[in-house]
């Protein structure tokens, strides 16, 4: 998964994809890719599903620290 950022270009809108993802995929300027989005509002949130009233275990931590920790390294 690439994690990119939509920035305003003139009067539409455009994806930023990091330049590391493009040169480990080939990518060039003017070149057609097939792109899936997902919204994410807020990344903690999706995670750990903080909120003012809703607070999470220490259990449930660690177990989202183990996964994340699984995946980026």
């Amino acid at each position: 998964m690439i994690i990119g950022k939509i920035r305003r270009w003139g009067n539409s809108m455009a994806l930023l994809i990091p330049k590391d993802e493009a040169t480990s995929l080939n990518l060039s300027e003017d070149q057609e890719v097939a792109v899936e989005i997902t919204k994410k509002d807020n990344p903690l949130k999706e995670l750990f599903g903080f909120s003012r009233m809703n607070k999470i275990t220490r259990k449930e931590f660690l177990e989202a620290r183990k996964g994340l920790e699984s995946k980026w390294f």
